[in-house]
């Protein structure tokens, strides 16, 4: 009974002191530091050794101007167990009072304990860096390593710098760490990242490019190689980081699943020349038969992608011819499903193209794979203007794969088939909530339809030029381009100066490009640029604008400026990163 009285007792005593820390803890969060001054200066005497009461009750005399008293404490506890980091906290109570020349001597004496044991610097570096005395935290580093070089505190030194703005420093610091610990090489890479994501990050780039190739340069550690690589990759210059990986490989072939990853890359990022340039690389370098199927249908699918009607029948010919190589079978199941779209979309040949898919389902396949042909399947019958039919499919897709992200491109070809159809309510419920979705092109695809409904339903509530405008985008669907041109023609000459107008001409400009028409899709750009330079897609029309001149015209310097003022204009936009990209390209930084 006894041991239990004692045990409840301790309880109740541990309770109540509990309760009375978190109530100091509450008043000092609020501001109140008189009453958590009290709270604190009790905890304090019944536990005086406890850092933290100490430290909160200093905090409180400080807040409240009660400088003397702080001092007192301070040097009570300073006189009692000889803490070092303790002369911080008597220097910058001085320091809260204007007494620099008092706060800079006692800085000094902790110093002067690092001189006494250079493992001190642990307690005093870290005490420096709360009170955000940086050079006194360096300070107290740049010691402790000329007195024990064993000491490695580079990295804590480059968080320093990089606080002080200080950004060469920085670099070379975490480049020392990562050389010494590679294991820390993704911690210094996350950090360095937030600084190339910074507005001053162009600057910070170029530094730590040069420092990055000065490295490998120096030295022949692929190490330098792969930084360097990753480097390009975060600036998406992927073809700079193939040359990279390239040298890698050749001191390492076992590196060669670095060279896929980057081409798969190069491929989600749009960046077509890069990517081809790697595939080749691929293709000639490896006998794997999934690796060439993979490489195969790619350079084939970016041939069609660029193609005329007159290069049809080779290509034609050039499927069939990697279908007789490969086989048709489970493992060549893109080559497939790029012949059945080809057939399609290119062809017009809609019953052919669902022959090789119908075909295809018969194999064994994963669920993925039955996804993909399934998909293929309906957007097939959306073209053939069988959207129920359709629909069955990409629902199918969207209940065995909810959480998957082939689910959600179905959700959005579900919503899109409601807005080709006419049904704009339904269709924007769905695009509202996929504008959320975690595959940043299916939110950004959801959102400009997501707009484009809004937009021009609360002009138009009879919603006739949206009408027209989706019949458009359903032939361009279909790829009858011409057609397509007619139709949204008719939308700008009938709506002109409704809402509608800037992304007609938008949808135009798209169209006139895809036919080679440059200097008519230049025109209608330029006048979403003088007379909708408020809208939402006047950094579409800078961005193609640009890319006409810059890869289509080769006028570089006319290019330019565009897109500088993308860069300046538009850092929000999908495009932005794009822009500053070919900015410093046509600019000539980063030749190497």
């Amino acid at each position: 009974m006894k041991n239990f009285i004692a045990t409840f007792l301790v309880f109740l005593t541990f309770s109540v002191f509990a309760q009375n820390e978190q109530l100091a803890a509450n008043y000092f969060d609020r501001g109140d530091f008189e009453k958590a001054l009290v709270s604190y200066e009790e905890l304090l005497v019944k536990q005086p050794g406890n850092t933290n009461y100490f430290q909160k009750t200093v905090d409180c005399y400080q807040q409240l101007s009660q400088f003397e008293k702080a001092e007192k404490l301070i040097q009570q506890r300073l006189d009692k167990y000889k803490q070092p980091n303790l002369f911080i906290e008597l220097g910058y109570n001085y320091q809260l009072q204007k007494d620099e020349k008092n706060a800079a001597k006692n800085y000094e004496k902790a110093i002067d304990k690092i001189n006494e044991n250079p493992s001190n610097v642990y307690a005093i570096a870290v005490n420096f860096e709360q009170k955000s005395l940086l050079d006194y935290a360096l300070k107290s580093y740049q010691l402790a390593i000329k007195l024990e070089p064993k000491f490695s505190f580079n990295q804590q030194m480059a968080v320093l710098y990089g606080q002080q703005g200080k950004v060469d420093l920085m670099i070379e610091k975490f480049l020392e760490d990562g050389e010494k610990n590679p294991q820390n090489t993704i911690y210094i890479q996350n950090y360095l990242s937030r600084f190339m994501m910074e507005e001053s990050e162009e600057t910070f780039g170029e530094s730590l490019r040069k420092a990055l190739i000065l490295k490998t340069q120096k030295s022949q550690d692929v190490y330098w190689n792969q930084f360097l690589s990753w480097f390009y990759v975060q600036q998406k210059e992927y073809g700079k980081a193939f040359i990279q990986e390239k040298a890698i490989y050749k001191r390492n072939p076992e590196s060669f699943s670095n060279i896929v990853s980057l081409a798969e890359l190069a491929i989600e990022q749009n960046q077509d020349e890069d990517a081809v340039t790697i595939i080749n690389f691929v293709l000639d370098n490896t006998d794997n038969l999934d690796l060439q199927i993979f490489s195969n249908a790619f350079l084939l699918r970016n041939r069609i992608k660029k193609s005329t009607p007159k290069e049809y029948p080779n290509l034609k010919a050039d499927l069939e011819l990697a279908l007789k190589k490969f086989g048709v079978s489970p493992f060549s199941i893109s080559l497939q499903e790029l012949q059945a779209e080809f057939f399609a979309f290119n062809l017009n040949e809609p019953e052919a193209g669902k022959e090789v898919l119908k075909n295809a389902l018969k194999f064994q396949l994963n669920e993925y794979q039955k996804a993909e042909i399934k998909m293929q399947l309906a957007d097939i019958l959306l073209f053939q203007e069988q959207y129920n039919q359709a629909l069955i499919y990409y629902s199918q897709i969207e209940d065995d794969l909810k959480n998957d992200q082939i689910g959600h491109e179905a959700s959005l070809k579900v919503a899109k088939t409601s807005y080709f159809q006419g049904d704009f309510q339904w269709a924007q419920s769905q695009f509202k909530i996929l504008k959320s979705a975690s595959t940043q092109l299916i939110a950004n695809d959801a959102m400009e339809y997501f707009l484009l409904i809004a937009d021009n339903t609360a002009e138009d509530s009879t919603q006739v030029a949206l009408k027209k405008f989706a019949r458009g985008d359903y032939l361009i669907y279909q790829n009858k381009n011409d057609l397509a041109l007619v139709e949204f023609s008719k939308i700008l000459k009938e709506h002109k100066g409704d809402a509608i107008e800037a992304v007609t001409l938008l949808r135009l400009g798209k169209i006139n490009e895809k036919l080679g028409n440059h200097t008519e899709a230049l025109r209608l750009y330029k006048e979403i640029i003088d007379k909708h330079s408020d809208g939402i897609y006047v950094d579409e029309a800078l961005f193609f604008s640009a890319e006409i001149y810059d890869d289509k015209l080769k006028q570089p310097e006319i290019a330019k400026p565009l897109f500088e003022k993308m860069i300046f204009e538009h850092q929000d936009s999908i495009y932005f990163i794009e822009s500053r990209r070919k900015f410093r390209e046509i600019r000539g930084d980063n030749n190497t």
